[in-house]
């Protein structure tokens, strides 16, 4: 696999490149892009669930986004050390009825030496909003 910079150990400036680039694609809802991003072996713990492997991640993400509509994030570094990151996010979407969300959480995240994120963990609480408090109407990125 080609490095996928900016590489370990991160900086302030390279942690921040790293959430940035995520949050982007995240934020296209295509899982086969946002998987390329992991390790072929990456685990993850979503909420309750324990994924292994990108096949899995990419099958976890399109079930995901026919659920969460509309869906746009934020994520925020939080903290960095050598090949890890802290991240907090939020995101909106809404389900199929119409009910609007706001999800808040923190992700940690672990990098093998080439720039993959071998390791997610990741803790999320939504909250129902009302349409008028969404936060986040930019357009969708393609």
């Amino acid at each position: 696999m080609n490095p996928r910079p900016p590489l370990p150990p991160f900086t302030e400036e390279t942690a921040l490149q790293k959430v940035k680039a995520a949050e982007a694609a995240w934020n296209t809802r295509d899982p086969e892009r946002v998987a390329l991003a992991y390790t072929v072996d990456t685990e993850w713990r979503n909420r309750t669930d324990f994924l292994h492997g990108r096949a899995e991640v990419v099958d976890f993400l399109r079930k995901k986004w026919a659920r969460e509509l509309d869906y746009r994030l934020e994520k925020t570094l939080w903290a960095f050390t050598g090949n890890r990151i802290a991240v907090r996010f939020e995101y909106e979407f809404h389900d199929a009825s119409g009910q609007w969300f706001r999800a808040h959480g923190n992700e940690n995240w672990e990098f093998d030496e080439l720039g993959y994120m071998q390791r997610r963990f990741a803790s999320i609480n939504d909250q129902p909003i009302d349409e008028s408090e969404r936060k986040f109407r930019w357009e969708r990125t393609p």
